[in-house]
């Protein structure tokens, strides 16, 4: 993965494809564990979209999604089955044909010979892509995914789905990574939003959230403080750390047994 300068911003999505995913009967575990890696590696995470296992659905998201963002990832649909059909529509969405690649074809042919399989035609259906598309390694079950322009294509099974992220994430170019600070705020967001908003607006450089907590007694929240120059972070966590203390000062003098 090539180094990047403190100012890089490199942008990244996600596309989901499955019925299943919205349907219910899968519950993803590929967009979070994708976003964790993002993260330490650099690069922001900037959007996920779900779409069926429909062609023109997943043309239009990722036509969307690869001219907004320098890298697309996507899970789900290059399997054995008759709605896989993402290599048909990534194939469309460049303009390509969608060929059985020979490599992949030979990959697949050798591994079930060594299984004493039959390589039948839906099992040669995992070997289709984009022609001219690079090999994503599987080290798990064999069948590659594929890369086409910034998009990169994987498996929806999540322990292939990792392994080929793991063979992806050296490939790509970093960013600058985010740094974060939590601070715990014992006040709700009702009583620190405007506060909060005030500091947000004074810290350009940093982005703020708020994440309320309950208890089941009273309300809480965290404050995350994220930014890309430790600087501006250190600021700027001072700033949120000087607004607590400044509503505990304020809620003393008003009411000193008053309930946070």
């Amino acid at each position: 993965m090539s180094e990047a300068s403190p100012s890089t911003i490199v942008t990244a999505a996600m596309l989901a494809i499955g019925d299943e995913l919205l349907s219910g009967r899968t519950k993803d575990r590929n967009i979070g564990h994708l976003a964790d890696l993002l993260t330490l590696s650099g690069i922001d995470l900037k959007e996920v979209r779900i779409v069926a296992d429909e062609e023109e659905a997943i043309i239009e998201a990722l036509n969307a999604l690869r001219s907004r963002y320098d890298y697309v990832f996507t899970s789900g649909g290059i399997g054995p089955t008759h709605d896989d059909i993402t290599a048909d529509a990534i194939s469309k969405a460049f303009g390509v044909p969608c060929i059985h690649d020979p490599d992949a074809m030979k990959l697949l042919a050798d591994m079930y010979r060594r299984r004493e399989m039959e390589f039948t035609e839906a099992r040669q259906r995992m070997a289709r892509m984009p022609e001219g598309a690079r090999h994503i390694p599987n080290p798990v079950s064999t069948a590659p995914g594929f890369i086409i322009g910034n998009v990169h294509v994987m498996a929806g099974v999540p322990q292939v789905f990792q392994a080929m992220v793991d063979n992806v994430l050296p490939m790509l170019r970093s960013g600058a990574k985010m740094l974060s600070r939590a601070l715990p705020c014992p006040y709700g967001e009702g009583d620190i939003g405007t506060l909060l908003a005030a500091v947000q607006k004074a810290h350009p450089q940093t982005s703020i959230g708020s994440y309320p907590k309950y208890d089941g007694q009273r309300f809480s929240t965290e404050i995350v403080v994220r930014a890309r120059d430790p600087e501006a972070l250190d600021v700027a966590a001072e700033a949120v750390a000087e607004m607590i203390a400044g509503i505990d000062r304020a809620k003393i003098r008003t009411n000193p047994t008053a309930d946070a």
